[in-house]
């Protein structure tokens, strides 16, 4: 327990205490009465806080009674007195508590109940004839100490966010404005889904989260966590608020994929993704995934079965009708009303085909002179003949969608042509357009000499 349990615990006792003598002190019994009483509530049994029963002796509530009657605040009078050699370590000294953290430093995974134990082997081993600390000794001096335990890092990846965590300070934060910071992450859902085929899947919850107010910008559940679900629900999130400042995620593949950082930058917003092996930095998603599965997930407990539509339509009826206008413990308001009265630095978004163009990965491609196509993960597509003059061309296009793709300026990013992949059946009628020129072609008249001007 911390300083201010211990503190209500304390209080507890004491108004217990005050709850036994408490008749002797609004009827005084008379001259000559008093021990009787006291005798009679010392043969009662009495129920303490923490659920366990006791009887108290006759001096111990006759202490109690003098000490109330003589007091103006008898409660506070009634509190527990602190031990004298409260904080001073006596089986637990220097030396002990020396040996106590180089164990503590070699083995961080154990128990306390552990550390207790081999402490105590040692001493027998080490220093013979001293007594051994008890097992609270050694949980109390560990807690103080700030020892605690610490799950074994597998990689180095874990130990060193492990050490980073251990020598750092974590202290909570919150934006200043509303759709200055944006959270969002995938959830795998405890209820599996069936789809129209029979199959049963695990499914995604992806979900953004504003900082300042706890808004749920968008949520919708998916089959899969890749970049083409994040691209979505992102494209959908900013359709409903605006676009945001910056957003925070974790090192997953689809938020450090090509087409999705590329989409980040060209909207302007920063990305900031959290160190690996430390979801404590991104706690306020994580607190809603605590809160999806605590009361909707559990209100859908006899939906059997479960498909994906339902399963999304439930949860925006939640989240709109609940989550939304409830208070949150974060803020002490419902979401909507931190949001109205929140200072926003939301821009406007972008019509939906701008914003699904910005999420293509950008490559630069050599034309082959030959056919006028170019090649993209496997696939040809023809190359506008008005841009055959061009040798290396930027393309923009979606891994997970090679139906078209973009031929745009490397320098200001607009786009020159849309391409399509070839089509072989449709090219073998013959039939092939006459070349566009690039630029006008002049018109020139022959002066009739046969020899240029070099000779």
């Amino acid at each position: 327990m911390d300083d201010g349990d211990d503190a209500k615990a304390a209080r507890r006792l004491a108004l217990l205490r005050f709850a036994i003598i408490g008749d002797l002190l609004a009827a005084p019994p008379g001259k000559g009465e008093l021990a009787s009483a006291i005798r009679d509530l010392a043969r009662r049994t009495w129920s303490l806080p923490d659920g366990s029963s006791r009887r108290f002796g006759f001096s111990t509530i006759e202490t109690w009674y003098y000490k109330a009657r003589a007091a103006t605040d008898p409660v506070s009078a009634l509190m527990p007195v602190p031990r004298s050699d409260r904080g001073v370590r006596r089986a637990l000294d220097d030396v002990l508590l020396a040996e106590l953290r180089k164990q503590y430093a070699l083995h961080p995974s154990w128990t306390k109940k552990l550390h207790a134990v081999n402490l105590a082997a040692l001493v027998r081993q080490k220093y013979p004839g001293r007594k051994a600390p008890s097992y609270n000794t050694v949980r109390r001096a560990m807690k103080a100490q700030g020892w605690a335990r610490q799950r074994r890092p597998k990689t180095a990846g874990q130990q060193e966010a492990a050490a980073r965590l251990a020598s750092r300070e974590v202290r909570g934060f919150e934006a200043s404005h509303a759709h200055a910071l944006w959270h969002f992450d995938f959830h795998e859902g405890s209820r599996r889904v069936v789809d129209a085929h029979g199959n049963w899947h695990s499914p995604q919850l992806l979900a953004f989260l504003d900082d300042r107010t706890r808004i749920i910008c968008h949520a919708q559940w998916f089959l899969h966590e890749d970049t083409r679900c994040l691209v979505h629900g992102f494209c959908q999130a900013v359709l409903k608020r605006g676009l945001p400042r910056e957003a925070m995620h974790d090192n997953g593949s689809a938020m450090k994929s090509a087409e999705f950082q590329q989409g980040l930058r060209d909207l302007g917003v920063r990305s900031r993704s959290t160190l690996k092996y430390s979801p404590y930095q991104n706690g306020k998603q994580e607190t809603f995934w605590a809160v999806v599965e605590s009361q909707l997930m559990a209100m859908l407990e006899r939906v059997e079965p479960l498909d994906l539509t339902t399963l999304n339509r439930a949860t925006l009826a939640w989240i709109e009708g609940s989550y939304h206008r409830e208070k949150h413990e974060g803020i002490d308001m419902p979401p909507l009303d931190r949001l109205e009265t929140s200072p926003s630095v939301a821009r406007p978004a972008p019509p939906i085909e701008d914003l699904r163009f910005r999420f293509t990965c950008r490559k630069q491609r050599t034309q082959r002179r030959s056919d006028g196509t170019l090649t993209l993960d496997g696939v040809r597509f023809e190359v506008p003949s008005r841009l055959r003059t061009l040798t290396r061309l930027t393309v923009r296009y979606r891994r997970w969608d090679l139906s078209q793709a973009w031929i745009v300026d490397p320098r200001t990013e607009d786009v020159l042509a849309r391409i399509v992949p070839v089509d072989l059946t449709r090219n073998a009628d013959g039939i092939r357009k006459p070349l566009e020129q690039p630029g006008p072609v002049p018109v020139v008249e022959d002066d009739g000499d046969p020899f240029p001007p070099r000779l």
